[in-house]
Protein backbone atom coordinates (compact mmCIF):
# COMPACT_ATOMS: atom_id res chain seq x y z
CA UNK A 1 0.00 0.00 0.00
CA UNK A 2 2.84 2.23 0.48
CA UNK A 3 4.30 2.62 -2.83
CA UNK A 4 0.65 3.12 -4.09
CA UNK A 5 0.31 5.84 -1.40
CA UNK A 6 3.60 7.25 -2.56
CA UNK A 7 2.82 7.27 -6.04
CA UNK A 8 -0.67 9.31 -5.50
CA UNK A 9 0.96 11.73 -3.47
CA UNK A 10 3.39 11.92 -6.19
CA UNK A 11 0.70 12.49 -9.15
CA UNK A 12 -1.48 15.22 -6.98
CA UNK A 13 2.12 17.31 -6.78
CA UNK A 14 2.43 17.55 -9.86
CA UNK A 15 -0.89 17.79 -11.11
CA UNK A 16 -1.08 20.77 -8.38
CA UNK A 17 2.55 22.00 -9.64
CA UNK A 18 1.40 22.22 -13.18
CA UNK A 19 -2.19 24.41 -12.14
CA UNK A 20 0.03 26.66 -10.78
CA UNK A 21 2.17 27.18 -13.48
CA UNK A 22 -0.59 26.93 -15.50
CA UNK A 23 -2.28 30.06 -13.68
CA UNK A 24 0.98 31.67 -13.75
CA UNK A 25 1.33 31.77 -17.33
CA UNK A 26 -2.36 32.44 -18.21
CA UNK A 27 -1.54 35.98 -15.49
CA UNK A 28 1.95 36.15 -17.94
CA UNK A 29 0.02 35.94 -21.10
CA UNK A 30 -2.29 39.31 -20.03
CA UNK A 31 -1.83 41.41 -22.68
CA UNK A 32 -0.13 44.86 -22.27
CA UNK A 33 -0.52 48.90 -23.11
CA UNK A 34 1.86 51.59 -22.67
CA UNK A 35 0.42 54.64 -21.99
CA UNK A 36 2.69 57.68 -23.70
CA UNK A 37 2.17 61.22 -22.05
CA UNK A 38 5.31 62.89 -23.21
CA UNK A 39 4.19 67.02 -23.52
CA UNK A 40 6.84 69.44 -25.72
CA UNK A 41 3.77 71.74 -26.24
CA UNK A 42 0.54 72.55 -24.21
CA UNK A 43 0.67 70.02 -21.22
CA UNK A 44 -2.84 68.87 -20.17
CA UNK A 45 -3.34 69.10 -16.40
CA UNK A 46 -6.04 65.87 -16.44
CA UNK A 47 -2.84 63.56 -17.66
CA UNK A 48 -2.98 62.31 -13.88
CA UNK A 49 -6.60 61.68 -14.02
CA UNK A 50 -6.35 59.71 -17.21
CA UNK A 51 -3.26 57.61 -16.22
CA UNK A 52 -4.97 56.78 -13.05
CA UNK A 53 -8.40 55.92 -14.88
CA UNK A 54 -6.70 53.81 -17.31
CA UNK A 55 -4.66 51.97 -14.53
CA UNK A 56 -7.88 50.84 -12.87
CA UNK A 57 -9.82 50.38 -16.55
CA UNK A 58 -6.59 47.97 -16.80
CA UNK A 59 -7.13 45.82 -13.62
CA UNK A 60 -10.80 45.69 -14.04
CA UNK A 61 -10.75 44.42 -17.70
CA UNK A 62 -8.07 41.92 -18.11
CA UNK A 63 -4.81 44.02 -19.65
CA UNK A 64 -1.54 45.50 -17.71
CA UNK A 65 -1.28 49.35 -17.94
CA UNK A 66 2.54 50.50 -17.87
CA UNK A 67 2.88 54.44 -18.39
CA UNK A 68 5.90 56.75 -19.36
CA UNK A 69 6.96 60.17 -20.81
CA UNK A 70 10.11 58.70 -21.52
CA UNK A 71 10.39 58.72 -25.42
CA UNK A 72 13.43 56.16 -25.43
CA UNK A 73 10.80 53.51 -24.59
CA UNK A 74 10.51 53.87 -28.78
CA UNK A 75 13.34 50.95 -29.10
CA UNK A 76 11.75 48.00 -31.10
CA UNK A 77 12.74 45.45 -27.70
CA UNK A 78 10.98 47.40 -25.91
CA UNK A 79 7.58 47.89 -27.84
CA UNK A 80 7.20 44.44 -28.68
CA UNK A 81 6.18 43.96 -24.92
CA UNK A 82 3.33 45.97 -25.67
CA UNK A 83 0.03 45.13 -28.01
CA UNK A 84 -0.95 48.58 -27.86
CA UNK A 85 0.22 51.97 -27.35
CA UNK A 86 -1.77 54.73 -26.33
CA UNK A 87 -1.02 58.71 -26.76
CA UNK A 88 -2.87 60.12 -23.65
CA UNK A 89 -2.93 64.18 -24.74
CA UNK A 90 0.69 63.85 -25.81
CA UNK A 91 1.66 67.47 -27.36
CA UNK A 92 4.08 68.86 -30.06
CA UNK A 93 7.35 66.95 -31.41
CA UNK A 94 7.72 64.07 -28.89
CA UNK A 95 9.77 61.46 -30.74
CA UNK A 96 12.92 61.57 -32.90
CA UNK A 97 13.58 60.24 -36.16
CA UNK A 98 15.00 56.92 -34.92
CA UNK A 99 11.82 56.77 -31.94
CA UNK A 100 9.26 56.93 -35.20
CA UNK A 101 10.99 54.80 -37.31
CA UNK A 102 10.91 52.06 -34.24
CA UNK A 103 6.81 52.58 -33.98
CA UNK A 104 6.26 52.72 -37.61
CA UNK A 105 7.73 49.34 -37.54
CA UNK A 106 5.90 48.17 -34.08
CA UNK A 107 2.53 49.29 -36.09
CA UNK A 108 3.16 47.10 -39.23
CA UNK A 109 4.07 44.12 -37.52
CA UNK A 110 0.54 44.49 -36.24
CA UNK A 111 0.50 47.00 -33.18
CA UNK A 112 -2.44 48.74 -31.70
CA UNK A 113 -2.12 52.70 -31.26
CA UNK A 114 -5.11 54.75 -29.34
CA UNK A 115 -5.24 58.64 -29.54
CA UNK A 116 -6.80 60.74 -26.69
CA UNK A 117 -7.31 64.14 -27.61
CA UNK A 118 -4.53 65.87 -27.86
CA UNK A 119 -2.90 62.89 -29.50
CA UNK A 120 -4.05 64.82 -32.88
CA UNK A 121 -2.13 68.30 -31.75
CA UNK A 122 1.34 65.89 -32.38
CA UNK A 123 4.43 65.36 -34.93
CA UNK A 124 3.32 67.77 -37.23
CA UNK A 125 5.94 66.99 -39.87
CA UNK A 126 5.30 63.27 -39.59
CA UNK A 127 2.97 62.80 -42.61
CA UNK A 128 2.82 58.57 -41.56
CA UNK A 129 1.66 59.77 -37.79
CA UNK A 130 -1.44 62.25 -39.50
CA UNK A 131 -2.65 59.48 -41.16
CA UNK A 132 -2.47 56.81 -38.44
CA UNK A 133 -4.03 58.91 -36.11
CA UNK A 134 -6.71 60.82 -38.67
CA UNK A 135 -6.24 63.91 -38.30
CA UNK A 136 -4.24 67.48 -37.03
CA UNK A 137 -5.93 69.67 -34.34
CA UNK A 138 -6.25 72.81 -35.90
CA UNK A 139 -8.27 75.12 -32.93
CA UNK A 140 -10.71 74.80 -30.64
CA UNK A 141 -13.48 77.49 -28.86
CA UNK A 142 -13.61 77.67 -24.91
CA UNK A 143 -14.81 73.98 -23.40
CA UNK A 144 -18.64 74.14 -23.33
CA UNK A 145 -21.29 71.33 -23.91
CA UNK A 146 -22.33 70.09 -27.28
CA UNK A 147 -24.10 67.00 -28.68
CA UNK A 148 -22.44 64.04 -30.26
CA UNK A 149 -24.18 61.81 -32.89
CA UNK A 150 -23.25 58.78 -33.00
CA UNK A 151 -23.66 57.03 -36.52
CA UNK A 152 -22.14 53.49 -35.80
CA UNK A 153 -23.20 51.80 -32.97
CA UNK A 154 -21.78 48.37 -34.11
CA UNK A 155 -18.49 49.14 -32.50
CA UNK A 156 -17.24 48.04 -28.98
CA UNK A 157 -16.39 52.23 -28.38
CA UNK A 158 -20.00 53.12 -29.30
CA UNK A 159 -22.75 50.53 -29.22
CA UNK A 160 -23.75 51.33 -26.10
CA UNK A 161 -24.16 55.00 -26.67
CA UNK A 162 -27.53 56.89 -26.93
CA UNK A 163 -27.62 58.49 -30.98
CA UNK A 164 -27.40 61.73 -29.36
CA UNK A 165 -24.75 62.01 -26.84
CA UNK A 166 -24.15 64.96 -24.90
CA UNK A 167 -21.11 65.64 -23.14
CA UNK A 168 -19.01 68.74 -22.05
CA UNK A 169 -15.34 68.78 -23.49
CA UNK A 170 -13.27 71.15 -25.15
CA UNK A 171 -14.08 70.76 -28.75
CA UNK A 172 -11.29 70.43 -31.45
CA UNK A 173 -11.47 71.73 -34.87
CA UNK A 174 -9.49 69.13 -37.06
CA UNK A 175 -7.46 70.21 -40.15
CA UNK A 176 -5.56 66.87 -42.38
CA UNK A 177 -8.36 64.89 -42.17
CA UNK A 178 -7.62 60.77 -43.49
CA UNK A 179 -10.52 60.38 -45.56
CA UNK A 180 -10.18 56.55 -45.52
CA UNK A 181 -11.00 56.08 -41.20
CA UNK A 182 -14.28 55.14 -40.47
CA UNK A 183 -16.40 57.23 -38.46
CA UNK A 184 -18.14 56.65 -35.61
CA UNK A 185 -19.69 60.01 -34.28
CA UNK A 186 -19.82 63.24 -35.86
CA UNK A 187 -20.05 66.36 -33.65
CA UNK A 188 -23.27 68.72 -34.10
CA UNK A 189 -21.93 71.70 -34.89
CA UNK A 190 -25.47 73.44 -34.09
CA UNK A 191 -25.44 72.32 -30.50
CA UNK A 192 -22.59 74.54 -29.65
CA UNK A 193 -20.76 77.68 -30.61
CA UNK A 194 -17.03 77.66 -32.56
CA UNK A 195 -17.50 74.66 -34.89
CA UNK A 196 -15.82 75.04 -37.85
CA UNK A 197 -15.36 71.61 -40.11
CA UNK A 198 -19.85 72.14 -40.78
CA UNK A 199 -22.01 69.09 -41.60
CA UNK A 200 -18.42 66.33 -41.46
CA UNK A 201 -16.91 67.05 -37.75
CA UNK A 202 -15.86 63.50 -36.92
CA UNK A 203 -14.65 63.45 -33.45
CA UNK A 204 -14.11 59.58 -33.08
CA UNK A 205 -12.92 56.86 -35.56
CA UNK A 206 -11.19 54.14 -35.91
CA UNK A 207 -9.49 52.14 -38.94
CA UNK A 208 -6.70 49.66 -39.88
CA UNK A 209 -3.28 50.94 -41.10
CA UNK A 210 -0.12 49.81 -42.34
CA UNK A 211 -0.91 46.52 -40.59
CA UNK A 212 -1.97 47.78 -37.27
CA UNK A 213 -5.28 48.87 -35.85
CA UNK A 214 -5.73 52.78 -34.92
CA UNK A 215 -8.63 54.34 -32.40
CA UNK A 216 -8.93 57.91 -31.81
CA UNK A 217 -11.41 60.09 -29.61
CA UNK A 218 -11.60 63.55 -29.25
CA UNK A 219 -12.96 63.51 -25.58
CA UNK A 220 -10.75 63.81 -22.69
CA UNK A 221 -9.50 67.09 -22.33
CA UNK A 222 -10.95 67.74 -18.84
CA UNK A 223 -10.27 65.71 -15.65
CA UNK A 224 -14.18 65.08 -15.15
CA UNK A 225 -13.86 63.30 -18.70
CA UNK A 226 -12.18 60.29 -17.00
CA UNK A 227 -14.85 60.17 -13.94
CA UNK A 228 -17.64 60.02 -17.19
CA UNK A 229 -19.11 56.40 -17.13
CA UNK A 230 -19.98 56.71 -20.66
CA UNK A 231 -16.77 58.34 -21.80
CA UNK A 232 -14.64 55.47 -19.88
CA UNK A 233 -16.37 52.74 -21.46
CA UNK A 234 -16.24 54.31 -25.08
CA UNK A 235 -12.20 54.88 -24.45
CA UNK A 236 -12.66 51.19 -23.36
CA UNK A 237 -14.22 49.68 -26.17
CA UNK A 238 -11.56 51.82 -28.18
CA UNK A 239 -9.13 50.35 -26.60
CA UNK A 240 -10.39 46.42 -26.76
CA UNK A 241 -10.67 46.80 -30.30
CA UNK A 242 -6.98 47.64 -30.86
CA UNK A 243 -6.38 44.66 -28.94
CA UNK A 244 -8.16 42.58 -30.86
CA UNK A 245 -10.45 41.52 -27.92
CA UNK A 246 -13.29 43.28 -29.87
CA UNK A 247 -13.51 42.64 -33.49
CA UNK A 248 -15.26 45.90 -34.06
Amino acid sequence: MKPLLLLLSFCLLVFCSCTTLEGFSQKKALPSVLVFYKTAGFYHTSIPAGLAALQKMGKENGFRVDTTKNAGKFVPDTLQKYKAVIFLNTTGDVLNDPQQTAFEQYIKKGGGFVGVHAATDTEYSWPWYNQLVGAYFANHPKVQTATVRVVDKGHAATHFLPEAWVRKDEWYNFKNLNPKVKVLAHLDETTYSGGTNGAHHPIAWYHTFDGGRAFYTGGGHTAESYAEPLFLQHLLGGIQYVLGLKGK
